[in-house]
């Protein structure tokens, strides 16, 4: 039994060690260009979450690791076969509810770990602000390597690319798609450009049309990828968000919290 993972521990454990801090993956279940499996966002967050709370344990915080949610919201791949859809709303429904399930046991500290783009959660936490005695946090946690993205990575990564194919490579590599050769069963992630430059420079945003976008769901290069990349990728989260496990663990919930 791990303690830290809520889906292996025992009543007999958790009616005697109270937790402080949850930790909720937010996964999806849709194509990764033709090589990666469907549930490549759900296996990240899992095993992100597992990693940062075994080492957040390991230095004494009290934290535990709640199941991954395996759906996302898929509207822009529409189309595309299997893309399993829950929209906005529904995953603001269901968050809710766990969030109530946490504060009605005690836990009044919860970090929001997305590995899906289209999880947009930062409305829902607006909306929970001062209606909960929970205190939520979100991480998405391909965005905590953006400072570093370019000592490990080659080329840039969208969705399915080199970052995500060197996660795979690293932790799930029976999974990765290659053909007779050994070679990746992957076309090059190329994208379309939108007929209107204010889109294309960042100015104006869209929810992209992922058929139209991608030749097969890729958006970025994944033949550079390695699994020692995604392993250093790895050191650098297990560094960052166990750190801050521990600290949100050992924070007092007074009137000035989080400051």
């Amino acid at each position: 039994m791990r303690p830290w993972i809520l889906a292996e521990t025992n009543y007999a454990y958790t009616k005697h060690h109270p937790y402080e801090v949850a930790v909720l993956p937010l996964g999806a279940t849709e194509p990764h260009n033709l090589h990666l499996p469907y549930g490549t966002d759900v296996f990240e967050g899992q095993i992100v979450g597992e990693k940062i709370c075994e080492e957040a344990h390991r230095r004494g915080a009290q934290v535990v690791l709640l199941p991954t949610i395996p759906y996302g919201t898929e509207t822009n791949m529409r189309g595309l076969p299997l893309a399993m859809n829950v929209y906005p709303s529904t995953l603001f429904r269901l968050v809710t509810d766990l969030v109530e399930s946490l504060a009605d046991c005690g836990v009044k500290k919860l970090l929001l770990l997305n590995s899906h783009g289209g999880n947009e959660m930062k409305p829902l936490m607006r909306e929970l602000a001062g209606k909960t005695p929970v205190q939520l946090f979100l991480c998405n946690w391909y965005k905590a390597l953006d400072d570093q993205y370019s000592k490990i990575f080659s080329t840039p990564e969208d969705h399915a690319g080199e970052m995500e194919t060197s996660f795979a490579l690293a932790y799930f590599p029976h999974l990765v798609g290659r053909d007779e050769q050994g070679e990746l069963l992957a076309d090059e992630g190329k994208t379309a450009k939108s007929r209107f430059e204010a889109v294309n420079r960042g100015w104006v945003s869209i929810t992209r049309p992922w058929p139209l976008l991608t030749t097969n769901t890729g958006s970025g290069n994944p033949h550079a990828a390695t699994a020692e990349k995604g392993e250093r990728l790895m050191e650098l989260l297990v560094d960052r968000l166990a750190g801050f496990l521990v600290e949100l663990s050992n924070a007092k919930l007074d009137e000035r919290f989080p400051f």
